[in-house]
């Protein structure tokens, strides 16, 4: 008879991994007990030396779909004496260690079969869940993970519910957001006076009235979506209520057999839309795409998602729908709204009826968002159904506690505890006033929920005017702790060398903007970093951005500017007589811009690529304002992604700073010759698109050599394009370079506090 003391460290707490631990080793007639431990489940076991291998070893093969397993270790201990059970401990406040809550996640076959069975006590229960599915992050107040620590303490068992938490050899034991219509939360219907509709089926009339054309908010498991059909006069009023007038909306169909008949799903696809973190996927519109051309306007592609909830598995229970639109009910630039009263109040004006439940969000998650691009995946949000699932960086640092906060667009900030790094949800835009509240919010829970009270480093970007980075020195000085300024691109570098496990590379960071070190505006960089520090080995040419910011929403600014280095005054004016439409204030903006470009007159620099693609977009009649972000790049994309044509554009390299540049100006003056010529604009899109993509990769592929450095990686939002990142990862590979780039991780600004924590993390070990 042996006596073994075995660790289990992950996710294993909030998951059924004690019962299902429990439940092994009643099997094997082992004796012992089983309890958690923050992060950790402690597991004493007593029983022969070959019953207790075989039970380590069904640990691993046999654990719940929720949990992960990141290690198990074991000792044999001295006993004096024998148990004469396996008991299930319960969690204890004292417990050591870091607790890993589990995410929101999609409601599982089990909860789905018992929702459609007349014969269930759960039938058409909107609130079902087991151990296995459902919400978590979204309802823990605190820890211990336990029913008190959630806003379901708000909704004491029933006799029935309290007998399947409380057996460890059922699926609900300790299944903490379970419940029943008895004792469970419940949805009601409301106008727009915020006055309750009696009905018999809340959800039922709410599928009447949307079939009917109206837009209705309805609250899930980490927010609320304004929902409509997909009727084009609908859509319309739901674009001019919201002031969205192009940004493509994202689409929920009740299964993958119909998303299929409008979207062309490959195999990667189709695992991520039915995976338990169900994310909204990115995907291509198929040629029987047949939706209004107002749902994602100018764009070859849709962002589909598949119910996760039992709410919106009983919408399509009562409709023929192919599908309905299912997108973040928010007031632009403000966090999405998660508080009856809240919602009531400040949707009156963009929804007509209210689907509400009363059940409190603890903590608001946006859908996740990603793409496949070339076949691997490629986060551009990063949120529900992953978070707050952390990232191990053992490697980097085990003793520091840090938080790192992320750029100033697409915000998340990072909280390091014990070695993992806890990536928040998405935060959004942080110089709108309500999301810089919200992301203060954010960071005291996610310190709770992690039980970290203080920090020893705190990290932001180096850009001095982000309201994150004022947000740092603010805490550094309450926490007394040293405060260390990261540059953009490197944060970048640092998680794409981390999700690839690499020590150095070369890095070619491509998108909109980052502070650099010259404080000029960076964006089409050739990196080499080890991690903790970096060199900067090339770029695209420096260019003005004639009134900052107004430029990026009117690249036609931009446009001219660069190419005042080419042409003269007069020239400029007749080529730009087709562009006046896109300057807000017409031909006197033009003249403007000139003498701005000409007397450098508030004319800020930028090696940003996301500029010249916008510039390109607009050059070719595309797009000449965004109106949201990478709209001109996006809508560029697409019509690139229509040519087949081998069109090329001769490139230029030059030197600036002792630094090889790639020529912009003479990119764009050929686009614009290319266009006078007549030529198909979607062949001149796609050689424009490739034009700066091969000039990067060349510069990169050089930076190589030059560092004697086998791997090469692409990061940033523009590594979205899919265009782009194939031929710059066809021309690395084919120089006989290893390319790489994120897999766990988002390419924009959402992995970025990621990065900055582990260049603090390297910087101090």
């Amino acid at each position: 008879m042996e006596t073994v003391k075995i660790w289990v460290q992950g996710i294993v707490q909030g998951v059924g991994f004690r019962p299902n631990v429990y439940r092994i080793a009643k099997r094997l007639g082992i004796r012992g007990s089983v309890k958690n431990l923050g992060n950790l489940v402690e597991i004493i076991a007593q029983s022969d030396e070959n019953t207790i291998n075989e039970f380590i070893r069904k640990l691993s093969y046999e654990k719940p779909p929720v949990s992960k397993i990141n290690s198990i270790e074991y000792e044999k201990i001295n006993s004096s004496g024998h148990f004469s059970d396996f008991k299930i401990i319960k969690s204890s406040l004292n417990s050591t260690g870091t607790s890993i809550i589990p995410p929101d996640l999609a409601m599982c076959d089990n909860c789905l079969k018992e929702l459609k069975d007349k014969n269930n006590r759960r039938y058409n229960f909107p609130f079902i869940a087991c151990t296995d599915c459902g919400p978590r992050f979204s309802v823990i107040k605190s820890i211990p993970y336990d029913k008190n620590k959630t806003t379901m303490d708000e909704f004491p068992f029933c006799p029935q519910c309290l007998q399947e938490y409380e057996n460890p050899m059922d699926r609900r034991y300790h299944a903490e957001a379970s419940s029943c219509s008895i004792c469970g939360p419940s949805v009601k219907l409301y106008n727009k006076q915020a006055k309750e509709i009696r009905t018999e089926n809340p959800i039922k009339k709410a599928v009447n009235l949307l079939d009917d054309g109206n837009i209705i908010a309805i609250k899930g498991i980490g927010g609320t979506h304004l929902v409509s059909n997909l009727e084009d006069d609908i859509i319309l009023k739901l674009r001019k209520r919201l002031n969205r007038i192009n940004q493509p909306f994202a689409i929920m169909s009740p299964d993958i057999k119909t998303i299929k008949t409008f979207a062309d799903i490959n195999i990667y696809e189709e695992k991520s839309l039915e995976s338990i973190e169900k994310p909204i996927v990115v995907a291509k519109k198929s040629k029987n795409y047949s939706f209004p051309d107002s749902l994602a306007p100018y764009l070859h592609n849709i962002g589909v998602v598949l119910p996760y909830s039992p709410i919106h598995y009983l919408l399509f229970n009562y409709t023929n729908q192919l599908a309905y639109i299912m997108t973040s009910a928010n007031i632009p630039g403000e966090p999405m709204l998660i508080n009856n009263i809240d919602i009531l109040k400040n949707l009156n004006t963009i929804a007509d009826y209210f689907l509400l439940h009363n059940r409190k969000i603890a903590n608001r998650c946006d859908d996740s968002v990603i793409r496949y691009v070339d076949g691997n995946l490629s986060f551009i949000r990063r949120s529900r159904g992953y978070v707050p699932a952390p990232y191990d960086l053992r490697r980097y640092s085990k003793d520091l506690n840090i938080l790192s906060l992320g750029s100033e667009l697409d915000v998340t900030f990072t909280i390091v505890k014990d070695g993992f790094g806890f990536v928040s949800q998405h935060i959004g835009n942080t110089n709108k006033f309500k999301t810089y509240q919200f992301l203060q919010e954010a960071i005291e829970h996610l310190s709770i929920i992690t039980s970290t009270d203080n920090f020893d480093l705190i990290a932001v970007d180096m850009h001095p005017q982000f309201f994150t980075s004022s947000l740092g020195l603010e805490l550094s000085k309450k926490y007394g702790c040293e405060l260390i300024k990261v540059q953009h691109h490197h944060a970048h570098g640092a998680v794409l060398a981390f999700d690839n496990d690499v020590d150095e590379l070369i890095v070619i960071a491509a998108d909109g903007v980052g502070y650099g070190e010259d404080k000029t505006a960076w964006g089409g960089e050739i990196l080499y970093t080890d991690i903790k520090s970096y060199q900067r080995l090339g770029s695209l040419s420096p260019q003005k951005i004639p009134g900052g910011d107004i430029s990026t929403k009117y690249p036609a600014r931009f446009l001219l500017s660069a190419l005042s280095k080419e042409y003269t005054e007069d020239e400029l004016k007749e080529i730009f007589k087709g562009y006046v439409k896109f300057f807000k204030y017409g031909e006197k903006e033009i003249d403007m811009v000139l003498k701005q470009s000409e007397k450098d007159f508030n004319t800020p620099v930028t090696t940003s690529i996301g500029r010249v693609l916008d510039a390109i977009s607009v050059a070719l009649g595309i797009c000449g304002k965004r109106t949201y972000e990478g709209e001109c790049s996006m809508k560029l994309e697409s019509v690139a992604f229509k040519s087949n044509s081998n069109l090329k554009i001769d490139l230029k390299f030059n030197k600036h700073e002792n630094r090889p540049v790639l020529d912009t100006t003479a990119i764009l003056k050929e686009v614009i010759e290319m266009k006078n010529k007549g030529l198909d604009i979607k062949d001149i899109a796609k050689a424009g698109q490739y034009a700066v993509a091969i000039g990067l990769a060349k510069m990169a592929v050089d930076a190589a050599k030059l560092k004697n450095i086998n791997v090469i990686g692409g990061t940033g939002g523009v590594f979205y394009n899919e265009s782009i990142t194939k031929t710059i990862k066809e021309y690395v590979r084919e120089e006989g370079f290893t390319f790489v780039g994120h897999d766990n991780s988002c390419s924009g600004d959402g992995s970025i506090s990621l990065g900055q924590a582990i260049i603090a993390s390297v910087r101090n070990r």
